[in-house]
């Protein structure tokens, strides 16, 4: 059984911004494979919180199949909760268009090293973890300015593990608290530190009061996602660390999703109410994002075949290793889209305008789903593809607004000059 991912050197042709602050190109509305010319992009200005989703890899894939095969069907679960237009019964929006665009409208930043979870500040600048250093720094959007802000102690990097998942507490305005999912020397644990931006740069974090401690961690499959839900609890994707048998363990932490309070305690409610354990079966999560019916999403990473987006239930059994892709068995439950392998090994994942957008490492593009409730109205399209490399977060800023995070300095792409950056991006 192989892991990881693919090798690093593929060759691959990219755009290149030509300065700093100035819009990379291509600069042209994407619509499918072939991009139609547009006028000047304006610059974007960012503001307010945006929500916080996740990373990975997967093995090299086989022969090319259509994305969202597998078959097509949604799961019932999925086509239920669509026909009553949400988990209330709510009214459900219109459908977005099976068609999309994605237009790159700027370059935040630029020349970060193995960037992955990423918090907006109130006030539009961005928290970004550096995996490998084990740092978190601040961007300043209007100048792109970066400041290290603080180390996390206890951090250990190596394969796929180092400083993961970053979230803002809830009640930031208030408690100043960043989150952090890291690996350790025993462990993959989640903590919180005060950040006092009032401190001189490289000191404003406070010491990490542990939440919660004692998830498997590997070479390989360490989760990592966090984002705080509608609901106000903490959201944690994590892995299996290529131990199968970790992730249909209910006693385990490894191949889940956890939901816990904001002390990283089991929130009443779960489906058991002394676990933080919300659903399992999974091989390796490293996106959450909720739609504007506060369903929860999940990317998660195939063995050799299957890719899978989720829609999580509680208690839910996604079926690794007893299953990939749509197995339509009894108790399982099938995911509500597929890609092979090589197309995707997704990680971080958003929701605006209808749609999940889902980061693409290994298939280096970005994939847009659109949806209907739960229900696909169409394929999956993929845009950017071998434009920025390596695709590793996607954070939604409200509206039409995303920011997209590269992944070429994290020891499996082929870094140019200026990897990593973060881009700005408008869709439809």
């Amino acid at each position: 059984m192989r892991y990881g991912r693919e090798p690093a050197g593929a060759a691959r042709g990219r755009g290149r911004a030509r300065g700093f602050g100035e819009v990379p190109r291509p600069h042209l509305p994407y619509e499918g494979p072939r991009a139609r010319p547009r006028g000047a992009l304006a610059a974007l200005a960012l503001a307010g919180c945006g929500a916080l989703l996740a990373a990975g890899c997967s093995p090299p894939g086989g022969s090319t199949a259509r994305p969202g095969s597998s078959p097509p069907d949604a799961p019932a679960s999925a086509r239920a909760t669509a026909a009553s237009g949400g988990p209330s019964g709510s009214p459900r929006a219109p459908a977005p268009p099976a068609k999309g665009s994605v237009t790159v409208t700027g370059e935040v930043a630029k020349d970060l090293e193995s960037p992955w979870g990423v918090a907006p500040l109130p006030e539009g600048d961005l928290l970004v973890a550096s995996r490998d250093k084990g740092t978190i720094s601040r961007v300043r959007v209007d100048t792109g300015t970066v400041t290290r802000i603080g180390e996390v102690p206890g951090v250990a990097p190596g394969g796929e593990g180092g400083l993961l998942g970053l979230a803002l507490s809830p009640s930031f305005a208030s408690d100043h608290l960043v989150y952090a999912y890291f690996t350790t020397e025993s462990d993959n644990r989640i903590a919180r530190m005060r950040y006092d931006p009032g401190r001189a740069p490289g000191q404003q974090l406070g010491a990490p009061d542990t939440i919660l401690r004692g998830i498997p961690k590997g070479v390989i499959h360490n989760g990592g996602r966090i984002a705080f839900g509608p609901d106000k609890m903490l959201y944690a994707g994590t892995g299996e660390t290529g131990d199968t048998a970790l992730a249909q363990d209910k006693k385990s932490l490894g191949g889940k999703i956890l939901r816990m309070t904001p002390d990283g305690q089991p929130v009443h409610g779960n489906p058991d109410p002394d676990s933080v354990v919300y659903s399992y079966g999974h091989r390796n999560v490293q996106g959450l994002a909720w739609d504007q019916d506060k369903r929860l999403w999940a990317s998660e990473f195939g063995q050799h075949t299957w890719d899978e987006l989720n829609l999580i239930e509680p208690g839910g059994n996604y079926g690794w290793p007893e299953a990939e892709g749509k197995a339509g068995r009894p108790g399982l439950r099938d995911p509500v889209a597929v890609w092979k392998t090589d197309e995707a090994s997704p990680s971080g994942i958003a929701w605006a305008e209808g749609s999940i957008w889902m980061a693409a490492l290994k298939g280096e593009r970005l994939w847009r789903i659109p949806l209907s409730g739960a229900t696909p109205v169409a394929q999956p399209e993929a845009f950017l593809q071998g434009t920025y490399g390596r695709l590793r977060t996607v954070v939604a800023l409200g509206g039409d607004r995303l920011l997209l995070v590269t992944s070429e300095t994290d020891g499996r792409g082929t870094p140019k000059a200026g990897d990593d950056r973060i881009l700005t991006l408008t869709v439809r």
